[in-house]
């Protein structure tokens, strides 16, 4: 067994969400993204993900709104994405990224409710040996 499969998403998700509600105006979830400094945020709607918004939907929201136009993150988010478990192995959750060409994997609980996010990034400090195992 490679030592990976025993590495669980818990151990290296983010678990410092910045989220935003459908009825979000894109261009406040932008700030949200470049204030942070984080490639995505999670759509919570009544506690529970909703969607997702990433820096690559912004290539679309430019493609397709005029700057300022009010419009909502509903409009443009991914719903129903792909989520993880926190106690899903961090192989079988790379490999989900890989088959579907995504960044980013919601973490949720059993209701649904976001509890974290894994991200290429977080994969990729992993690998490097630079980011530390969480507890």
């Amino acid at each position: 067994m490679d030592e990976i499969d025993d590495v669980f998403v818990a151990r290296l998700m983010t678990t410092d969400l910045r989220t935003v509600t459908p009825d979000t105006f894109v261009e406040d979830a932008a700030a949200v993204l470049l204030d942070n400094d984080i490639s995505s945020v999670l759509v919570v709607e009544d506690g529970r993900l909703a969607g997702i918004l990433t820096t690559t939907d912004f290539v679309d929201i430019v493609a397709k709104s005029q700057p300022k136009a009010e419009t909502t993150v509903e409009r443009y988010m991914t719903t129903d994405p792909i989520t993880a478990d926190a106690q899903d192995s961090v192989s079988a959750i790379a490999a989900t990224m890989i088959e579907h060409g995504f960044h980013h994997a919601p973490v949720v609980d059993r209701d649904g409710t976001p509890i974290g996010i894994i991200t290429t990034s977080d994969l990729a400090a992993y690998v490097s040996g630079t980011e530390p195992l969480a507890p």
